[in-house]
């Protein structure tokens, strides 16, 4: 049971044996308390239980929660490697009532852990409790047998537990073990208490009050229990060795980062060891959950962590990238507790070896610029900030690096000119942003992002999230509120809201705390990385500053995300089907629909739509996981990640895969993308291409649904397919050939109609007579002069054929009147007189009456057109003129 796997799995049992829910470790990245840059403790997640503000459904639980303390307030990365027991990333292991039972039950518990289940030697083992808290004083002496001398007061905040500023807190007693006095150090309290001889390794926390502000403290509605315990410490306790760095589970790392640098660990070099392994979880974790390297916030502390321990492998004289190589080592370790890690994987070995790789190049290049700068300077002086500004600019040597190179030899950095050269680029920037031709308006987005920073954005993990207002916007300009009534734009210090990019729509959904309620109608990139949330204030007033619970619209971002994958699929199917000039571009992805242009020649075939419709739908079915990783841009592309047209990609880029590797070994389908998709592609549930179009020459548009929209859509068609069948007498079955009949049917009473039509216009039918009253002889030539109504105007040759029948010798001209009051003539001459006559001649003095111009055809036959109808008799006038001149 001494194994560190083993402790953390008789720790849950025990408390699910007690009535406790056991629960899974919650993410590093804070969800529910935006003052925090990582959770650094248990009981973060309970947060809002403790305050009274959730309700859960049990009253006990128990975790083994992973943490972070490497920046911020909590701070401990400059230690780790150097001391026993100092790490950025570490598991406390921590039981929790809320308001079920208070100290009596907490202590007992813990008693009973530790002497009957861990076995730890009673006469080994002593507490601390707060001073004034006589109740847990006595609870010791009752339950665990104490003497008083066992039972330590402390009156400062060692004992007195409280998360941040702000926040639940209350009085604490912490438990201690005497590892014996080979080891230096006294008692808690004691004058030399900093030594390792007594190690306290569990702190139980009696949650009594809420921290309002500094001076203001309440009670809480239910008294609560948060107890927190470190699982290297106990390990460290129970494997019997007095270093962290010590347990099976380090020692297992450490062997694996020998193994990598093909030498093991001596007494001068073992820091270096001991910083690579514990840097490995931390970085592993914190990109399991979704934080990557940047130049600031999160993703600026990742940096430095993963940078911290790739300097200790390049100082143990490893000439390539090591830190990827140790990722099997961990998850064979953790995996199985925290399956996290073997989701990600892929995207923490990637990452890993993208940011060494350039961290040797920047390395190499920036240790050679340092030497050249500094060679003149000796102990006590200071290097030129200038020259740290231009390595930290232009080759990406950070400040801290640059002042770590320095440190061996007494030299410091000129911090006052580093920062007056960063102001002067800011300032340069500024001016250089403000000549592009932008909207005034948007100068306000410019001037937040540089005192703002980047929002740190959260929606690839989670769908809610609390964050702290940076900075409210209205009518282009700064404000200090927005009341209700009001729209205008909300800045978060992080955001679980996808800002629209990439042919994506920006998130909806709601913003809220005690009294005040904001609806989010849109979210926007604004200066490339800051989210704008237009909202409207539908309660309260709300003011910079202010925390709020962000949820975004679950069933409109799960569409989102089911139209962006089946993008994916759709797009490397119809290369399949059409061929490999097959690219994307542009798209719409959006709650409702997908919509994404491609390269194509011609229109896609009904055949070929549904080969890629099926296509697409199988890799639906496989329900395989969708993997996400971080890349050099190079690499991606070298690896067959493709990049899609018109998006514009950093030097890093986020590549996501989908469906069982068929070439690519990432996956069916690989792309550089940066917006939100399903877990598995069986989570997108069915895609139906709707429609193939053109929108511009060898440019094709696909549209197409997913989801609960494409078996509606599903649905409603076959729905009116049964109501044509019963309305057409039939079965759904037998409605093609029924329909072929009906339009054959149709198709022979639609020409006999016209041969009617033409019949009764020309006085068919018996009305010789009438026919006869429509010629007249001008000079020795017969013309045979008619307007009609109701025939198509493609008719009209037709018919004068039958007029020059009826004349046998002569001309005939018709006119035909349409709808819209247009007209169309045609001009008909007999074969002997086209000597005489030319009827091209003739249509075009016609079609002058009509207010049209030329007209063509044979001499024998012609046809023209006019926009005014109402001139048909002037037109029909013009022709017998014509023939008179």
């Amino acid at each position: 049971m001494s194994g560190v796997n083993d402790i953390r799995r008789t720790f849950l049992d025990y408390f699910a044996r007690n009535g406790h829910t056991p629960l899974p470790s919650s993410s590093l990245v804070p969800r529910n308390d935006p003052t925090l840059m990582f959770t650094n403790a248990g009981m973060v997640q309970f947060k809002n239980v403790f305050t009274g503000l959730e309700k859960r459904p049990y009253s006990r639980a128990a975790t083994a929660q992973k943490c972070v303390r490497a920046g911020g307030k909590h701070n401990d990365l400059d230690n780790v490697g150097y001391t026993a027991r100092h790490h950025t990333f570490f598991e406390m292991l921590g039981n929790f009532s809320f308001g079920d039972y208070f100290k009596e039950n907490a202590i007992e518990l813990a008693w009973n852990l530790i002497t009957k289940e861990f076995g730890l030697p009673k006469d080994k083992l002593l507490v601390t409790v707060y001073a004034d808290d006589d109740e847990a004083h006595g609870l010791w002496k009752k339950i665990a047998g104490f003497s008083d001398d066992k039972i330590i007061r402390i009156g400062t905040s060692d004992n007195f537990w409280q998360m941040g500023d702000t926040g639940p807190c209350g009085p604490c007693s912490e438990i201690f073990i005497d590892q014996g006095p080979a080891l230096q150090g006294g008692p808690p309290g004691s004058p030399d208490e900093d030594g390792d001889r007594f190690l306290e390794f569990w702190n139980l926390v009696f949650m009594q009050f809420e921290q309002i502000a500094p001076g203001n403290r309440q009670p809480l509605p239910r008294p609560s229990i948060d107890t927190g315990m470190g699982l290297e410490r106990i390990s460290a306790i129970l494997q019997g060795v007095h270093s962290n760095y010590d347990t099976d589970l380090f020692r297992a790392l450490i062997e694996a980062v020998s193994h990598a640098i093909g030498r093991g660990p001596t007494h001068e070099n073992r820091a270096s060891y001991r910083v690579i392994a514990d840097h490995l979880r931390a970085s592993s974790f914190l990109v399991a959950d979704g934080v990557l390297p940047s130049n600031e916030g999160r993703g600026y502390v990742l940096r430095r962590i993963m940078r911290r321990a790739m300097r200790h492998a390049e100082l143990l004289g490893a000439k390539d990238p090591v830190m990827f190589k140790l990722v099997p080592a961990l998850t064979r370790e953790m995996g199985q507790a925290y399956p996290e890690l073997l989701r990600a994987e892929a995207l923490i070995t990637e990452t890993l070896k993208l940011e060494e790789t350039r961290f040797r190049a920047t390395l190499a290049k920036g240790l050679s610029i340092l030497d050249e700068a500094s060679k003149s300077l000796t102990k006590g002086d200071m290097f030129d900030g200038e020259t740290a500004f231009t390595l930290y600019d232009t080759y990406g040597f950070p400040l801290d690096l640059t002042q770590d190179a320095l440190k061996s030899r007494g030299i410091g950095v000129d911090i006052a000119s580093f920062t007056d050269a960063m102001d002067r680029q800011r300032a340069k920037a500024r001016a250089s942003w403000a000549g592009s031709g932008e909207a005034a308006q948007e100068a306000v987005w410019f001037a937040l992002r540089e005192k703002l920073g980047a929002t740190e954005f959260l929606g690839y993990e989670t769908e809610s999230a609390e964050g702290v207002v940076s900075a409210l916007v209205k009518d282009g300009k700064e404000v200090a509120e927005l009341k209700k009534g009001d729209t205008g734009v909300v800045v978060m210090n992080q955001t679980p809201f996808y800002g629209e990019s990439g042919g994506q729509v920006g998130d909806t959904g709601e913003m809220r705390r005690d009294g005040v309620r904001l609806t989010v109608t849109d979210t926007q990139k604004e200066a490339g990385d800051l989210f704008a949330h237009i909202v409207k204030v539908e309660e309260g007033t709300v003011k910079a500053g202010d925390p709020l619970l962000l949820e975004v619209d679950h069933a409109r971002r799960t569409a989102i995300r089911q139209n962006h994958s089946a993008t994916h699929l759709l797009h490397e199917a119809l290369r399949l089907v059409l061929g490999d000039h097959v690219a994307q571009k542009g798209s719409l992805v959006s709650p409702d629909r997908l919509r994404f242009d491609i390269s194509h020649p011609k229109p896609i075939t009904v055949e070929e739509l549904e080969k890629v419709e099926d296509i697409a739908n199988e890799i639906v079915l496989q329900n395989s996981p969708v993997t996400t990783r971080l890349m050099a841009q190079d690499d991606a592309i070298a690896s067959g990640a493709r990049a899609l047209f018109g998006e514009k990609y950093g030097d890093e880029v986020r590549v996501v895969a989908m469906g069982e590797p068929n070439g690519n070994m990432m996956g069916w389908s690989v792309e550089l993308c940066g917006g939100t998709h399903v877990k598995r592609t069986g989570d997108i549930g069915l895609i139906s291409v709707l429609s193939d179009s053109g929108v511009a020459a060898g440019v094709r548009r696909i549209e197409a649904l997913t989801g609960k929209a494409a078996r509606k859509s599903a649905n409603h068609q076959v729905q009116l397919l049964k109501h044509a069948a019963a309305e057409m007498k039939t079965s759904v079955e037998e409605m093609p050939a029924r329909l072929a009949s009906l339009l054959d049917e149709r198709k022979k009473l639609e020409r006999d109609l016209s041969d009617a039509k033409k019949k009764l216009a020309m006085g068919g039918g018996g009305s010789k007579a009438a026919a006869a009253d429509d010629v007249r002889s001008v000079g020795d030539v017969k013309l045979l002069a008619r307007a009609v109504t109701g025939i198509e105007l493609k008719d009209l040759r037709s018919l004068a054929d039958e007029g020059k029948k009826q004349v046998g010798s002569g001309v005939v001209a018709i006119v035909g009147l349409s709808d819209d009051g247009k007209a169309g003539i045609v001009v008909g001459v007999t074969n002997d007189l086209t000597s005489r006559f030319n009827a091209v001649d003739l249509v075009k003095k016609g079609a002058e009456a009509l207010g049209g111009k030329g007209g063509g055809g044979r001499p024998d036959m012609a046809q023209a057109g006019g926009p005014d109808g109402s001139k048909a008799d002037a037109a029909l006038k013009a022709v017998e003129t014509a023939l008179g001149g």
